[in-house]
């Protein structure tokens, strides 16, 4: 047994002890020992704990994977969900203010991605273990909303039905207005039985879409979200924010930072998330690379009355971002990327001299990267905000305002 003081967590939620050694499920500030395995300490035991540390609230939290921090306070991960963000923008020279994190509630996750596996018995279904491909059963989840919990069910009968005896099958889950929208893959190639079978299944189980890799079985109620006073039937799996509260509070933000704007390019537009409650009282152009997703926030536009003009446009922002001729004619951008960020695109914002930007991430690093590029081409950084739809897990997520400095 080797003794460690924990200095850190990593990005992933691990303590780090001078080594480095990493430490699973540990706090800054902590004794901790147990047996060294090349870089990563085995059968942790906490010496010296942190006042920071509590009681997970949920039983499965031990050997599910689905949480990473549950050990820890509120106030802790708070405070060192802002700091991951100082920090990506600390190694660029870059220093902000913080309003108030924004922290989703418990039992408020309305889409989820589950595993399902074939047992002897029947079938199982829940997230993996931390660091291994075996399934945790989770009937007591303190993450998900209760509604959702109503699939772990579904998802067992549907690896009665259509997995193979060796491996699992991912099923993607998420909560609409009409009931489980469930999006499956890794399963059996889909014939006729097998289409029979999943359709009486989704019957059985009050369905209300349910899609077997990317191609769609059965919708027996449109799977339909709101976004502002639109109502969408999204593409099976496509993107939607992780909880209603944190969709809210970065829509709160998102509007305060375009304030009065009357022309918004809207990019990574998904199906509609900021576009369609925008469009309350600007004209918008929505970008996406998902042709499925920019038919479906076009189709939900035309449905609604009382909006403004909305333009959608299918296109690799990556490969092909909006050029300043294309921008200039726009108040504000609001953009809200993949992981990787916008590096191409924010160097065309930059060009164009677009005068306000709403930038949501999921990345702090991207964004602490594309931050800098907009700081050296004279914007300044009013409002910075971390929102917490993950919570208990290392994911961080933000919003940010960005106005350009008059000339």
């Amino acid at each position: 047994m080797s003794q460690h003081k924990i200095i850190r967590l990593g990005h992933q939620g691990d303590g780090i002890a001078q080594g480095p050694v990493f430490a699973p499920l540990t706090l800054p500030g902590e004794v901790v020992s147990g047996t060294l395995d090349g870089q990563v300490l085995r059968d942790v035991k906490i010496d010296t704990p942190s006042p920071d540390r509590v009681a997970p609230p949920c039983r499965h939290f031990k050997s599910c994977g689905g949480c990473q921090l549950m050990h820890a306070s509120d106030e802790f991960l708070a405070g060192w969900k802002q700091d991951v963000v100082a920090s990506a923008l600390g190694a660029h020279g870059i220093t902000a203010e913080f309003a108030p994190i924004h922290v989703s509630p418990a039992q408020s996750r309305r889409r989820a991605t589950l595993t399902a596996r074939r047992t002897k018995k029947g079938a199982m279904a829940g997230f993996h273990a931390k660091g291994s491909d075996v399934v945790i059963e989770i009937p007591d989840c303190k993450l998900l909303h209760p509604a959702l919990m109503g699939a772990v069910p579904v998802a067992c009968d549907l690896a009665v039905t259509g997995a193979s005896r060796k491996n699992g099958i991912s099923v993607s889950v998420t909560l609409s207005l009409n009931g489980p929208d469930i999006s499956v893959s890794e399963g059996k190639p889909l014939d006729g039985p097998l289409r029979i079978a999943l359709a009486a299944l989704a019957e059985h189980h009050n369905l209300a879409r349910l899609a077997w890799d990317d191609e769609v079985v059965v919708t027996r109620h449109a799977p339909e979200q709101v976004f502002g006073a639109a109502w969408v039937l999204p593409p099976p799996g496509a993107f939607l924010q992780a909880t209603a509260e944190g969709e809210a509070a970065l829509l709160a933000d998102v509007r305060a930072i375009v304030g009065g704007a009357k022309r918004i390019a809207d990019l990574f537009a998904g199906s509609g998330t900021f576009t369609l409650p925008l469009a309350k009282n600007a004209e918008v152009l929505a970008v996406e690379g998902s042709a499925a997703m920019c038919e479906a926030l076009d189709a939900g536009w035309r449905k609604t009355q009382g909006l403004k003009s909305v333009t959608t446009e299918a296109r690799d922002l990556f490969r092909q971002p909006l050029l300043p001729d294309e921008l200039k004619r726009f108040d504000a951008v609001v953009i809200d990327p993949p992981r990787a960020g916008a590096e191409a695109q924010i160097a065309e914002i930059c060009r164009a001299r677009v005068p306000v930007i709403a930038y949501v991430s999921c990345s702090p690093t991207s964004f602490a990267r594309d931050a800098r590029t907009l700081l050296a081409e004279g914007y300044r950084l009013d409002r910075l905000r971390v929102v917490d739809q993950f919570r208990w897990s290392s994911h961080v997520e933000l919003v940010a305002g960005f106005t350009l400095n008059p000339a």
